[in-house]
């Protein structure tokens, strides 16, 4: 059971990384859209990177499960105890940060029952008469402070893996 959950984390967290990463490897391009265009491509987003969000919270369920499984004090359950910070402070981020600029971005976007639900969750953009530029800005760095949260977390969780 515990190899099982130790496989799982970490395909979820790598999973989960991968979508960040992927977010953050477009940055230089995106940025050197206009405005118009860069609005545009925010739209193919969506619904298929709500399914990393989806696997994202799941590595952080998987991951609390196996640091259940490891004895307290031990190297390796502060390694997952960091994993688990690490993946959790990703979905933080996309809370605090992510989140309200895509409440912003869709705002006039038809979806669906369920992703209009999604997507009207969590925080509002206080400033949301903002510059265009300051809305993308804070997308585009969390996404690379997603990256960062998740390659960390996938680190910690592949060495306590292999101890």
């Amino acid at each position: 059971m515990v190899v099982f959950l130790e496989v799982l984390a970490a395909l979820l967290a790598a999973i989960a990384m991968s979508f960040a990463l992927a977010h953050a490897a477009e940055l230089p391009g995106k940025l050197r859209l206009d405005k118009e265009h860069y609005l545009a491509v925010q739209t193919i987003y969506y619904p298929g990177f709500t399914i990393g969000g989806a696997l994202e919270a799941a590595s952080i369920v998987a991951t609390l499960l196996l640091l259940f499984t490891i004895p307290t004090g031990t190297t390796k359950f502060w390694l997952v105890g960091g994993a688990f910070l690490a993946l959790a402070a990703m979905q933080a981020i996309f809370w605090l940060m992510t989140q309200p600029v895509n409440k912003f971005w869709l705002k006039d976007t038809k979806l669906s029952t369920a992703a209009g639900r999604f997507f009207d969750t969590g925080a509002s953009l206080a400033d949301a008469g903002a510059d265009w530029t300051i809305q993308r800005d804070r997308w585009e760095k969390s996404h690379v402070l997603r990256a960062v949260a998740a390659t960390l977390g996938l680190i910690l969780l592949l060495i306590a893996i292999a101890l």
